[in-house]
Formats: structure tokens, sequence, C-alpha cells
């Protein structure tokens, strides 16, 4: 089975995902989502992992989670083999209980950690479950136990609610609600956050941020099994940097690119480096330096070598 990206060092933010197996309404009972919740508290306890948000769905959870100690693999092993484990155990049936490995996209900062929250606390409002002014009556939400308690140790809000200006106090959790319901319903804003994005990337911050953590991964694309999604995160973060670099060293910007004819002899020399130095695909060529469609590109690069013979 081809693996994941997996990044760890002490103190990682990370948003974990993952889906019963073949999307089996694995949490639909009370019983299997509170198993979940009491297996979570065990984690972050053995772990000593530090809990921002979770949810459980019928069928899949989200969570939240900082790692002081690079422990992230290890963890989240023991969490699912357990309630894997627990649940078997319980109904008389063996087999996985998930889909296959989790997802753990990596976060930047506790500015970047507070939108994923907010995505996790919102995600019952978005498949329908209950409206978003009830979402901290949703039992299987951090929410709830930040708005109402009790906490378990090791769930902690402070920091990332600091970062929008508020305490963890009632007149905070008030605050903050209301901040659900004005994003609940501003699809715009959740697109320019990119929440498409959010339970699929491998890595939710900065391009900055995002490309020197590619660059400083780059050896890992190389490696067998890894998942393909992963490889082209990766890569193309690296083609990222490469293009950045080959711009300023011409005095260029991406304004540029975009404003430019596509069959433009610089474009066009600048595509053939990020093929022959990066093996940059058509696809993100013909998108990121505006060439039209993919066989456009290829095409206009095939003319060009031709010509030059």
């Amino acid at each position: 089975m081809a693996r994941k990206l997996r990044v760890e060092y002490p103190g990682a933010l990370y948003h974990v995902v993952n889906r019963g197996n073949y999307r089996h309404d694995v949490f639909a009972s009370a019983g299997a989502a509170q198993a979940w919740v009491k297996v979570l508290e065990e984690a972050v306890q053995i772990y000593g992992w530090q809990c921002h948000a979770y949810v459980v769905m019928r069928n899949h959870y989200h969570l939240v989670l900082a790692t002081p100690l690079p422990n992230l693999g290890a963890g989240m092993h023991w969490l699912q083999s357990t309630l894997a484990t627990r649940f078997n155990r319980l109904r008389g049936e063996r087999g996985h209980l998930f889909q296959g490995r989790y997802h753990a996209g990596l976060i930047e900062d506790q500015r970047y950690l507070g939108h994923v929250v907010d995505y996790v606390h919102l995600n019952p409002v978005r498949a329908g479950v209950v409206a978003v002014e009830q979402a901290a009556q949703f039992r299987w939400s951090s929410l709830g136990r930040f708005v109402r308690g009790p906490r378990f140790q090791g769930l902690q809000a402070g920091e990332w609610l600091a970062c929008r200006g508020l305490e963890d106090s009632a007149e905070g959790w008030t605050r903050y609600q209301a901040h659900l319901v004005e994003l609940a319903g501003n699809l715009a804003e959740q697109e320019r956050l990119g929440w498409k994005g959010f339970s699929h990337g491998w890595a939710l911050g900065s391009e900055e941020w995002c490309r020197t953590m590619a660059k400083e991964q780059a050896h890992r694309a190389a490696q067998p099994g890894l998942e393909a999604g992963a490889i082209r995160d990766l890569r193309e973060a690296q083609w990222a940097e490469l293009l950045r670099g080959a711009l300023a060293a011409q005095g260029r910007s991406m304004e540029e690119l975009a404003a430019e004819r596509k069959g433009a002899e610089w474009k066009l020399a600048l595509a053939e480096e990020l093929r022959s130095q990066g093996g940059a695909s058509w696809v993100w060529l013909s998108e990121h330096l505006h060439l039209g469609t993919p066989a456009s590109a290829r095409s206009l690069l095939s003319l060009r070598k031709r010509s030059a013979i």
C-alpha cells in the first residue's frame, strides 16, 4: 500500500482525518462515537499531545493536535488499533475499522491552526446535521466541550483563541460562536482560506512556508512506496520554488507571466528550463506559466525546439 507523507518534529501541528472502511458509518451509534472520544482522551495522555479540536461524524473523524514530541505515527497507530480492537471485541467481528492510513496535514502556526479548527467545528453544519447556531450542541465535537465542558486534560484552546483576540472565557466563547455563524454563511471567505484543500493537502500554511517545507523534504519524494498525492505536492512545491528563482534572475514577475502572450520566447525558455531542471509536468506548466492547455504547452515547446535546429 502506498504510504502517505509523514513529517514529524517536536511541536508539529497536524490536521488528521480518516474514514471508516468502505466509508461505512462506523460512528453511527452514540456508543461508537463515545468510544472514539474515550480512546482519543487516552492517547492524548499517553503521548503527551495537545488536542485543539476534534469532531466525530458518522463515517469519519477530524482531529487537530500538536505533538510536543515527534510521535504522531506511534500515537495514531495506538489510537486506531486500540479502537479497532475494542470495536471488534464488542461486535464479535474481525477486520479493519478504517479504510486505510490516516491523512495528516502539517499546519504552519497558530493563525492557520485557528482556520483549521473553524473548519473542523463547522463540519457538522456543512453536513446538515445541525444548524450553525446549534453547533455547540453537537455531542461529538470539541466545540461543545470548550463551551460547556467538561474538558479532558490536554484539550486546549488558549493559543488559537488568543490569535483572534479572544479569551478562554464565557464571553470569549460567545464571541467565537458568533464568528462561526458569520463564517458559515460566507462561502467566498471559505474559498479564500482554502477550505477545499484542508482535508487533502500535506501542508497548510503560507506559500513561502509550504515551499520551505517541501524543499526540506525534497529527498523524500524519491522514496519508494510514497503516496502519489504526497509526491505530487512535494514536486509542485519544488517547481514553484524553481519558478520563483528563475523569475527573480530575469527581473520578471508573476504578473508578467499572466499578462504576456503564451508564445512569448522568454516564457517558452522558462518552461523548457523548468522541464529540464525540475521535470515540471505539462499540466503544471500550462497553468502556472499561462501557456494555454497542456497540449498547447507541449506543442509550443516542440515548435521552439524544431526552429532552433
